[in-house]
């Protein structure tokens, strides 16, 4: 996952506490009228380059319908239930993750459009564990462990979270995030619970493999920056990580191993505003989003986690590897459960930050 500032998952509690509207700037707001313009949200960075490139520039040549790509919170719940419910659209439709989709449309005024596009040619090819009738899958993100190849050089490496957890038979200096997504996972599986059986989440079990690992512990790393630094300055060795920081680092001259096995995986899917008069213009762009060889030119400008099985025919095989949804790479991964850190997040939120007090 290419992260931003914050993570989109730590957004969410954010978000359910219903934070403050972001002022957007004034050039984004337009005449309602018209259906010439959209305002995408998306992840900004690498993101808005590589989308500008690939998506929104070849659509309006396709259809004079133009495209702004904005860059918001990770995760704008907040901002989008503002919008609807006040008739006020900055954007018409966004890159949004699974659990954001339940917290617009479940328990509720359902804030988001039905796309409608399961027929679509393209759309309706897209695996189901990518799909919601609110959102259209198209972005696999993944937290893996990485390591330094140079520290293990002449010994064995890492190959799963048994193996971080194992500071006996694997020493090095180790990170992990100081936050319970996806940290409890590891430890879950760190601790022999199946991948398949992972969810619901067996708290007492995984804390127990933290507290065992907890005085190993040299870093609790905040953000992907901090990851990316330490990797290729040797402050550790080992690290759980979102993937698109060993990457980077690796494409800056760096080392660092990537264990596939046991990654954890999530999905950003386009979501259309519900009442936005522009929904059919943004249907029309997600059926273009979504065909698979301009989906899969995107891997020209990072390791895109491409929802359409077809665009690895247009990925060079050396880059493919590098993909969270290469055959290899997602068959090995656990789908992060939306469901269950949508009901559970506060309370597991509170738990964990009161045991890395301890």
């Amino acid at each position: 996952m290419t992260e931003i500032t914050t993570s989109r998952r730590t957004a969410l509690k954010a978000a359910v506490a219903g934070a403050g509207l972001i002022a957007a700037p004034a050039v984004l707001r337009y005449a309602r009228a018209t259906s010439k313009r959209i305002v995408v949200r998306d992840d900004g960075g690498i993101y808005t380059k590589a989308y500008g490139a690939v998506y929104y520039k070849p659509f309006t040549q396709k259809t004079g319908i133009e495209v702004v790509g904005v860059q918001a919170t990770a995760e704008p719940v907040a901002q989008i239930r503002s919008m609807v419910e006040t008739k006020n659209y900055t954007w018409d439709m966004a890159k949004i993750s699974q659990p954001a989709i339940l917290l617009l449309t479940e328990g509720g005024k359902v804030l988001l459009e039905k796309h409608g596009l399961e027929n679509d040619p393209f759309v309706k090819t897209i695996p189901a564990q990518y799909m919601s009738p609110y959102g259209v899958g198209t972005n696999v993100y993944s937290t893996v462990l990485a390591y330094r190849e140079e520290a293990f050089k002449g010994r064995a490496a890492p190959k799963s979270w048994a193996d971080f957890w194992n500071v006996k038979d694997f020493p090095g200096r180790r990170g992990i995030r100081k936050h319970p997504f996806d940290t409890l996972e590891q430890a879950a599986m760190a601790s022999g619970v199946p991948a398949a059986q992972l969810y619901p989440l067996d708290l007492d079990r995984a804390f127990k493999a933290l507290d065992a690992i907890k005085p190993k512990i040299d870093v609790w790393w905040n953000s992907g920056a901090q990851v990316e630094q330490m990797l290729k300055s040797g402050e550790v060795d080992m690290i759980a990580t979102w993937v698109s920081r060993p990457q980077s680092a690796n494409a800056d001259g760096a080392k660092i191993g990537i264990v596939w096995n046991q990654n954890i995986w999530g999905v950003d899917s386009w979501s259309i505003l519900a009442g936005t008069p522009n929904a059919d213009a943004c249907r029309e762009f997600i059926k273009f989003a979504s065909e698979p060889q301009r989906m899969g030119s995107l891997s020209q400008y990072f390791a895109a986690g491409v929802t359409q099985p077809e665009a690895f025919k247009y990925i060079k095989p050396e880059l493919a590897k590098d993909s969270p949804t290469y055959p290899d790479n997602i068959k090995n991964g656990v789908q992060i459960d939306a469901k269950y850190w949508v009901a559970n997040q506060a309370a597991v939120i509170e738990k964990f930050n009161g045991w890395v007090l301890k």
